[in-house]
């Protein structure tokens, strides 16, 4: 299940996608306010996104943050893995983090794991193939 951490984390990128080019840094201050995140909240997902190269951050008085890449460049699916672990519903359907369920007796003879890897690529197709550029131009669509 997405988290609200994950939440948090897609809309402050989403944020920073829809002022990428801008010339200044985007304070996470803004970004709180503009999208009803909690600062204190939202600075520990910045961290995390910047340490894994989603976002970049500079100190300072003229510093904040923006993303480390073109927009086009990062998936949904990169923010939420990030936050949020893999896209999955079990250990053994997971493409960057398999591993057994605790409770599977052998997974080669079960049940579930094939309709539990379609579940998890039908995600994984969604949250990838739509980049943060794609969620700016889909919000810019439905707005009008």
């Amino acid at each position: 299940m997405l988290t609200s951490k994950g939440k948090y984390a897609l809309r402050a990128a989403v944020y920073l996608a829809r002022h990428h080019g801008a010339e200044n840094w985007t304070l996470a201050t803004e970004i709180a306010e503009a999208e009803a995140i909690p600062k204190k909240f939202l600075e520990a997902i910045l961290v995390e996104l910047r340490d894994n190269h989603i976002v970049t951050s500079r100190r300072g008085r003229n510093g904040g943050y923006r993303l480390s890449q073109a927009p086009e460049r990062i998936g949904a699916g990169d923010v939420i893995r990030v936050i949020d672990g893999p896209l999955a519903l079990t250990p053994c359907t997971s493409r960057t983090q398999p591993g057994p369920c605790h409770d599977c007796v052998d997974p080669a003879i079960c049940t579930l794991r094939p309709v539990l890897q379609k579940a998890r690529d039908a995600i994984a197709a969604v949250l990838d193939g739509n980049s943060l550029a794609d969620l700016v131009d889909s919000v810019g669509h439905s707005a009008g």
